[in-house]
């Protein structure tokens, strides 16, 4: 793997993406989102993730972010790992999730063909972390993810994707709180 792909400075401003397996469009349900945005809140506020920025796409997840304990690699290690079980038991305890079946199987199958997964595998491992290294390559980051929804068509302005940190920095009604860099 590239160096240019790893957490090289314990105490940098990364920006992630990191997707479900088979792309799946898992986040279609507000139920779903949610279980995310609570998950980052309680990184935010109990595990020392620092968050710039986010917006959780159907398949995937992007993040600027940095480790308040100077482990950026271990923290985001930890949180895929506390969402995984946590949107599996999400998934199983839907009662109206008609997809149930074919996305446990999916999972199952996912982790079958991965020598170090137990049982399910969720989150694909790859996160492909860029350190942030000037303000410019921030603000461009940001952009990147807010436009996302956009380019992607589900909504016209980035502010109208509600599991976005667009809204933060828009200053309309957001989901979750974030941290700003001075």
């Amino acid at each position: 793997m590239s160096r240019k792909y790893k957490f090289c400075n314990p105490d940098g401003v990364y920006f992630v993406s990191f997707s479900t397996v088979y792309w799946i469009d898992v986040f279609i349900r507000d139920d779903y989102f949610i279980e995310m945005i609570n998950a980052l809140d309680f990184f935010r506020k109990h595990k020392g993730m620092k968050i710039y920025g986010y917006c959780i796409m159907p398949s995937h997840v992007h993040l600027l972010f940095s480790a308040e304990n100077s482990n950026p690699s271990a923290l985001l290690r930890d949180f895929k790992k506390f969402t995984a079980r946590r949107m599996l038991d999400c998934i199983r305890n839907n009662i109206q999730e008609s997809r149930k079946s074919w996305l446990l199987w999916m999972f199952k199958r996912a982790g079958e063909h991965c020598s170090n997964v137990k049982h399910y595998q969720f989150w694909q491992h790859s996160n492909h972390p860029i350190e942030i290294h000037s303000d410019e390559f921030f603000e461009q980051k940001l952009e990147y993810i807010h436009q996302n929804p956009v380019a992607s068509g589900f909504v016209m302005e980035s502010e109208g994707w509600k599991y976005s940190s667009a809204r933060n920095y828009a200053e309309v009604d957001f989901a979750l709180e974030i941290d700003y860099l001075v």
